[in-house]
């Protein structure tokens, strides 16, 4: 009993201590790298976070890298030297780029049956772990429409009728996540060699292109609550008309917005452990958490996207006011990969030459 005695003790303290940094036994410290979309830290995905803390001893900075291509570019620049442990955001348009960079390291979380196989089945190595999906769909002024007697759209096609000369604004793909997926929009609609004659007639029907998502849809388009644009029809997303109910003032029980749902692209977005990180073991714990039913609940109302697992019960504003469209676009990976650049490039000399 005297010589277990000691074993005992050491046993104790380190079960006390929890996770740590290895040194001075205080709590582990790892970085969540994310796009610049997540919300602030008075959020209650960050509280999320702070429970994480709490049960795990392992505290989580998250640092904004910029929009998703940006984070993406920088994580491939170094790659195996990370600036961070966990990265957050990258999305299908940007994948290949990440898995040919050699950015992440494989794991496979706790919950992974737990995701749709949809998702999974684009990462069946297990570099990434999927965590939400959204749509970018092109989005209309409800009330605009309805003023003017003249119906929406009803696809891409109808964009460039001229009734709907000068309504639209969208983002600059090489700039813009959502101006990428609108573009890839096109390209699955038109075809590799119809796109684009498109985006021809889509300049001269007068489409206004911006650099991000916060110019077309907070000041250019009318529809945003507080906005003073005049253009009643923008790049956006599937999720938008429940995030102007939900941020509503005063509040208001409908939607001032509405979704043209054949127009839809599709996005998934990813988690990963970043290939280089002197934390790995931490990192894996706050990916399995990234897609615990806990903070997967809380995506819908954050970030305004569908949670990866199939478990989560939406709130009644997504089901009410968000668009799933049954068929929305897609583009293969890799596809994406190959393509991307020269897609960005002669939409450059198309549109903005």
């Amino acid at each position: 009993m005297k010589r277990l005695l000691p074993l005992l003790a050491i046993a104790l303290l380190a079960g006390a201590c929890g996770a740590s940094d290895g040194s001075s036994g205080k709590p582990a410290a790892i970085t969540l790298v994310a796009y610049d979309s997540f919300p602030p830290s008075d959020t209650t995905l960050n509280t999320a976070l702070d429970e994480f803390t709490a049960s795990t001893g392992i505290d989580v900075k998250v640092v904004i890298a910029g929009d998703a291509g940006t984070m993406v570019t920088k994580a491939s620049l170094t790659a195996g030297n990370p600036e961070g442990d966990v990265m957050w955001g990258i999305d299908n348009t940007l994948l290949s780029a990440a898995l040919d960079g050699n950015v992440f390291t494989k794991y496979q979380p706790n919950d992974w049956n737990s995701i749709s196989t949809e998702l999974t089945a684009l990462v069946p190595g297990h570099e990434l772990t999927p965590v939400d999906f959204g749509d970018v769909c092109v989005n209309y002024d409800i009330a605009w429409f309805d003023s003017h007697d003249l119906d929406p759209p009803g696809s891409l096609d109808d964009l460039i009728r001229p009734e709907f000369k000068d309504l639209l604004v969208v983002q600059n793909p090489s700039t813009s996540s959502p101006g990428l997926a609108f573009l890839l929009a096109t390209i699955a609609h038109a075809g590799g060699d119809g796109w684009q004659e498109y985006w021809k007639a889509l300049r001269s029907n007068g489409v206004q292109v911006v650099d991000g998502w916060t110019t077309a849809y907070q000041d250019q388009f009318s529809g945003a609550a507080g906005s003073t644009g005049m253009r009643p029809l923008v790049v956006s997303y599937g999720s938008s008309p429940p995030a102007e109910v939900i941020f509503a003032d005063p509040p208001r029980a409908d939607a001032q917005t509405a979704v043209v749902e054949s127009t839809c692209f599709r996005q998934v977005e990813f988690t990963g452990v970043l290939r280089g990180t002197d934390h790995e073991p931490e990192a894996r714990k706050l990916v399995d958490f990234l897609i615990s039913a806990r903070f997967q609940n809380e995506l819908p109302l954050n970030l305004f996207v569908y949670p990866a697992r199939t478990d989560v019960r939406l709130p009644a504003e997504f089901t009410k006011f968000a668009v799933v469209p049954l068929s929305p676009f897609t583009i293969d990976p890799a596809d994406i990969a190959a393509n991307r650049q020269q897609w960005q490039d002669e939409w450059t000399t198309i549109v903005l030459r």
